[in-house]
Parts: C-alpha cells; structure tokens; sequence
C-alpha cells in the first residue's frame, strides 16, 4: 500500500454532494481533446486506449464490473463490503465481475467464491503499451452495464483508464486522494464518469471508505465490518509439532522494515516459551539477512524464506499461535484469518489503512506504533538520510512494546484454547 504524493494542503475539503465532485472535474470536449498537464505515458497510451474504448461490442451490456487495482492488503480490506454489491446493485452475486491484480489472483477461487474474477498484471499495464491494449480490449469485450472504483489512493492510468475502457452506461467511482501532479490524469476521466462518490477526508481508513460507498448506493447505512476471509483448512508446509509463531520480518518498502534485531529478539523470547519459530517473505524483501545469523541454527527455526507461495502461506498463518508483521499485505492476511496478528506501524499515512478503527478491528491483532510529530508524511521522510534506512516512526518502537503485545495474544490464545477443550471434556461427560 504504497502511499501518493504528499496532499496538497491549499485543495478545498472534500464534499459529500457528489454533484460538487462532478463540478469540481468539469472539464470541456476541446480539453479533453488536447489536455495539457498529462504525462507522456499517457500520450503514449492514448491512441491504443481510444481504439479500445471504441470497439464494437454487439452484445447488451450486462452485470457489474468491480476494479479493484491494488494489493493483497487492500484487497482484504475491500473483500467484505463487496457482499453487499449485489443486493445493492440488484444483480445476481454471479453477474459481478472482480477485475483484479496477479499478486493475489491465486487466492481468488476461494476468497471470491461466487464471484467472477479476472486478474491482470497491474504494472504492466501501466507501463507497456501492448500489454495494456489486450487488457483494454478485453475489458471491454466485458460490455458491463456498470462499472464502479472505490478505491481513495489509487492511480488513474490504472484503476481510473480501466472504468473509462469498460464504456459502460453507467460508472461510479469514489473521489480518490488528488494531488497537483495527477490532478491532470484525475480530471480527464472523473470528468467522465456518472457519479463521484465522496467517501471521507484523509485519513478515514480504507474499511469505513468501502461501506460509506456501497452505502451511498443502496441508499441505506450498511455498518462496517471486520476483516475475514474464507480459506481451506488444509495443513500448513512444516511438519507437525509444537505450535509455532510466524515472523515476517520483509517489506517491499526499506523503510517499513521494523529491524531485524528486534524479530529476532522476539524469535529467541518465542523459543524459550516452546514456539517454533517460521521466517516467511522473499529475501530482496529482508534487506541484510547476516541479523538472522545467530536463530537459523537452531533446530526450531524454521527458514521458509522464499519457499513458499501465497497459498501456502495462508495455510502457514491460519494455524499460527502468532504473527509478528510489518506493514505488509500479509499483515492483513493475518487479521482476516483470525490469527493472532501484531503489526509494527509506521507513521506515513496513519489510520487510513492501519491502525484499524476501533469498531472494525478484530480481538485478534494488536497495532504497535510510535507516535511522532511527522506523522502523515506519505512516505516522503525528511528525517532519513537516504532511501534504504528505516523509517524513524518505524525504528523508534522497541522490542519490550512489540513483546508486550505478543504476550497478550498469546495469553488470549492460551485461554481460548483452554476453554475450548474444557468444553470438549464437559460435552464428553454428558455423553
């Protein structure tokens, strides 16, 4: 969930009047002939993008497209509110198509069950002129009757061009984080579109955003929910054994990485208590893994350090004691599964991803976080000297916090399993 541009602090606050919005992207026939302000990319695609815009396509548009251009984390966040859709949209679950991202197109059979789903290569698509004509050209051999985005940090080359190529009858999308560098790119296809959705001011978080939207289209408040997804109840990759915490000390973002010295703090503290430990992630994610030098050794530690793929990996977290995460996609993973998650937060664009709000996080993650005078950055940090240091909000929380949470999970765990087996014995009795 990598963050935009810092937000330009001179816009005017968004409205909740989705009629305000479509004002405010006006723009004229002649503009969009000749916009200025627009990247060369964009000039690039454009002549592919209006092709495929204008295919004939014979067949009556039918059913909704759902863009949803993000990651795994995003993706979890959102997965919920989508059940609302078709009671909203007063369509079959069946006639909802998810147009989604490779990175968690595996996942999708299961966690979309129902739902029809297309996945494409995000960043090709945004890059390579070819690629993006036959996902365009398939986007609108789709013919959806409507096509909707509710995504509030998202790009509009990806997510804004896919619900301009859909040319459905109708588009509703939600008013998306704009700053001056892509209000050129926002404005060509927000000018557009049906209807503009304002779910909030930054930073309302992203699970509050996804049923502000679907609420606003079926006309009543639908309450937010928690994060949880379905998934198979398969053994997870490792032997059976003693129960064991996962680690995922990675991050495709150097700075979000909470240093290596304190996963492997917590991972001796884990041993001594009886855990296994399981290291997870892909490697370039790591940053230098010489930390880990003195754990690997052991005999309960487990090294799955890219040997795993995300299917696997899901198995691995819903039959955890523990997680200890940075913020990543598989953090969300976590908390959706049920396992007991901790998850070491920066301070880039607080709340409007992590921490949860209060009403929709789960008893089962802990949010760990230290709190500074720069919060809200956008990742855009004054305070490091270059690119591959760790964020300070980040470096900054100690081991002892991180523990501290662990410890409360763990002990939350203990006496659910306890009460579970009492249970068992008490119903055994009866019998």
């Amino acid at each position: 969930m990598n963050g935009p541009a810092l937000p330009d602090r001179t816009d005017p606050p968004p409205t909740f009047d989705s009629g305000a919005l479509s004002r405010r992207f006006r723009a004229t026939a002649f503009w969009r002939a000749l916009p200025s302000g627009m990247r060369r990319r964009w000039w690039l695609f454009r002549p592919f993008d209006l092709i495929a815009r204008h295919w004939p396509v014979f067949r009556k548009p039918r059913g909704v497209l759902v863009v949803r251009m993000d990651g795994i984390g995003d993706m979890v966040l959102f997965r919920r509110a989508l059940d609302h859709y078709a009671d909203a949209f007063g369509v079959d679950q069946s006639e909802i198509t998810v147009l989604g991202c490779d990175s968690w197109g595996r996942l999708a059979d299961r966690v979309f069950a129902g739902y029809r789903v297309v996945t494409i290569d995000e960043h090709a698509f945004a890059r390579n002129p070819f690629y993006r004509f036959k996902v365009a050209l398939g986007v609108r051999r789709m013919a959806p009757a409507v096509t909707i985005c509710d995504s509030y940090m998202r790009r509009a080359l990806m997510a804004d061009s896919l619900v301009w190529l859909s040319a459905a009858p109708e588009t509703v999308v939600s008013a998306p984080f704009v700053s001056e560098r892509t209000r050129p790119e926002f404005t060509y296809y927000l000018s557009q579109v049906g209807r503009i959705i304002d779910t909030g001011p930054y930073p309302t978080h992203e699970i509050i955003r996804h049923y502000r939207f679907v609420s606003a289209i079926a006309g009543k408040t639908i309450q937010p929910e928690a994060p949880r997804i379905a998934w198979r109840d398969q053994p997870p990759p490792v032997a059976a054994g003693a129960p064991y915490a996962v680690l995922n000390p990675g991050s495709n973002e150097p700075g979000r990485r909470w240093p290596l010295a304190g996963y492997v703090a917590v991972a001796r503290r884990l041993l001594k208590r009886g855990y296994r430990v399981i290291l997870v992630g892909q490697a370039d994610t790591w940053g230098d893994r010489q930390g880990i030098a003195g754990i690997v050794d052991d005999a309960n530690v487990i090294d799955l350090t890219g040997r795993t793929d995300l299917p696997q990996l899901m198995d691995l977290i819903k039959h955890a004691a523990l997680m200890v995460t940075n913020d990543t996609g598989p953090a969300h993973l976590g908390v959706a599964l049920g396992c007991p998650t901790v998850i070491i937060v920066g301070g880039g664009h607080f709340g409007s991803f992590v921490p949860y709000p209060a009403a929709v996080a789960p008893a089962n993650v802990r949010f760990v976080h230290q709190r500074m005078e720069c919060y809200h950055c956008f990742w855009r940090c004054h305070k490091r000297a270059n690119a591959y240091q760790v964020f300070p909000c980040v470096s900054a929380i100690g081991e002892e916090t991180v523990w501290r949470e662990c410890e409360a999970l763990l002990a939350a765990g203990a006496e659910t399993t306890a009460g579970k087996a009492a249970g068992k014995t008490a119903s055994a009795g009866r019998r």
